[in-house]
C-alpha cells in the first residue's frame, strides 16, 4: 500500500473509532450538548456536527433537541450492541482504579475507552451503581511529602516487556553509571515509585530491581527474549522486599522502652520494623517498661531514629551506639543550656496544625 493509502486507511479507522465514541457518550450519559461532546472527543464542534450527520445517515436514531437545555440524544429505548472492547482496551481494565498510573504506563486513551464501553453495556441502574464508585473512592498512591514519580522512560519500558523486547540502558547508581542490556520481565509501583524487574540478557542469573527513573537513555531493541518458566512477578517482588529489608536493616538494637515509647513506634519507623519491635517485647518491669529489637541500617542511622523517641527509650546495646546516643544526647544538653539568640517565643511553634508525620524515605534499588 502507498503512503498516501496508509494514512487515507488510518484517517477512516480514526474516524470510525470517534464515531463509535460518540455513539457511546449519548448512549452512557443521554443528552450532551455539541460543545460536551467536542471536549470528550477532543475534536471541533464543526467535526461533532459532521460526526452526527453521519450517525444520522447510517440509521442510528440521533436528534437535537433547540434551545439553552438542549443537546443531542438517542431516541429512547436505543442501544447499541458495538460494545466488543479490543485486546488492549481489556489489558487495561485491570488499572481501571488507577487512571494515573495507567496514563504513565501509555494506557490513558485505551483505559477511556474501555471504561466508555464498559459503561455502555451496562444496563440503567448497573451504570449509575458504577458511577458512584469515582464519586466515593480515589486512589493517590504517593506517599506524603513526596513527588509522584514519573520516569521518562516509563512507557518505553512497559511496551518492552509486554512484548519481551531486549532493553539497553545506561543506568545511575549510586556508585556511577553503568550499561546494561536486559530483558525486563515486569514493572512495579511502590509508594509512587516505579521498578522494574529484569535480568541479563543472556538469561542467565537472578532478577533484578531497578528503579526506572534512573535510566538516563534506553534503546528497545529488535531482539525478543522468553520469560523463564514458572515466573510470576508478584510472587518475586514479595521476596524481594523481604531480602532487601532484611539487607538494609541489618544492625538489631536492644532497646528498652517505656508504654508511651512503645505506642510512639508505628509513627517513627518505618512499618515492618515497628512490627517486629511490638513483637519482640518482652514482658514489663515494675516501671512499666519493656525490652524490644528495633532492627537499624547502620549506628549513625540508629542515632538519627531513635533520638525521635527522646526519654521514652534507652538504647542497651550495641555499645557503639549507645555511646554515640549519650553522645549525641550531651551535645543537645548543652545546646539546649545556652541562651538563644533569636528564635519564636517559648511556648510557640512554626509547625501548622494538624500537619501529618513525615513518612520516612523510600527503599531504593539495584
Amino acid at each position: 500500500m502507498s503512503e498516501a493509502g496508509r494514512i487515507g486507511a488510518y484517517t477512516l479507522a480514526m474516524r470510525a473509532s470517534r464515531l463509535l465514541s460518540l455513539l457511546l457518550l449519548l448512549q452512557t450519559r443521554g443528552r450532551m450538548t455539541a460543545q460536551e461532546l467536542a471536549g470528550e472527543l477532543e475534536v471541533s464542534m464543526r467535526t461533532v456536527y459532521r460526526d452526527v450527520d453521519s450517525l444520522a445517515a447510517a440509521g442510528v436514531p440521533v436528534y437535537a433537541d433547540r434551545g439553552p437545555t438542549g443537546g443531542y440524544q438517542l431516541v429512547d429505548g436505543y442501544r447499541t450492541r458495538l460494545t466488543g472492547l479490543t485486546a488492549g482496551e481489556a489489558e487495561s481494565l485491570s488499572l481501571a482504579g488507577m487512571p494515573g498510573p495507567a496514563a504513565e504506563l501509555g494506557l490513558g486513551s485505551v483505559l477511556a475507552a474501555a471504561q466508555l464501553k464498559l459503561m455502555a453495556a451496562l444496563p440503567p441502574e448497573l451504570r449509575s451503581r458504577a458511577g458512584r464508585i469515582a464519586e466515593c473512592f480515589h486512589l493517590d498512591a504517593p506517599a506524603w511529602f513526596q513527588d509522584a514519580d514519573r520516569p521518562e522512560h516509563l512507557a518505553a519500558v512497559a511496551d518492552a516487556v509486554w512484548n519481551q523486547r531486549r532493553i539497553r540502558v545506561r543506568y545511575e547508581r549510586w556508585r556511577g553509571e553503568v550499561a546494561r542490556q536486559l530483558e525486563p520481565l515486569g514493572v512495579v509501583l511502590k509508594g509512587g515509585i516505579w521498578y522494574l524487574v529484569a535480568r541479563a540478557s543472556e538469561g542467565v542469573g537472578d532478577a533484578r530491581t531497578y528503579r526506572v527513573s534512573r535510566i538516563l537513555a534506553l534503546e528497545v531493541l529488535d531482539e525478543r527474549f522468553e520469560r523463564p518458566a514458572g515466573f510470576a512477578l508478584a510472587e518475586y517482588w514479595q521476596s524481594w522486599l523481604g531480602q532487601f529489608e532484611a539487607r538494609v536493616y541489618r544492625l538489631e538494637v536492644d532497646v528498652r522502652m517505656s508504654p508511651r515509647g512503645l505506642s510512639m513506634l508505628p509513627y517513627l519507623i518505618e512499618p515492618f520494623v515497628a512490627r517486629a519491635a511490638l513483637a519482640s517485647a518482652g514482658p514489663a518491669d515494675g516501671d512499666g517498661w519493656v525490652r524490644a529489637t528495633v532492627r537499624v541500617e547502620s549506628v549513625r542511622h540508629g542515632v538519627v531514629q531513635l533520638l525521635q523517641f527522646g526519654a521514652e527509650a534507652e538504647v542497651l546495646g550495641p555499645a557503639e551506639l549507645r555511646h554515640e546516643m549519650a553522645e549525641a544526647a550531651a551535645a543537645l544538653a548543652r545546646r539546649y543550656h545556652e541562651p538563644c539568640a533569636s528564635g519564636p517565643e517559648p511556648g510557640t511553634s512554626d509547625a501548622p496544625p494538624d500537619a501529618p508525620d513525615r513518612e520516612q524515605r523510600s527503599a531504593t534499588a539495584t
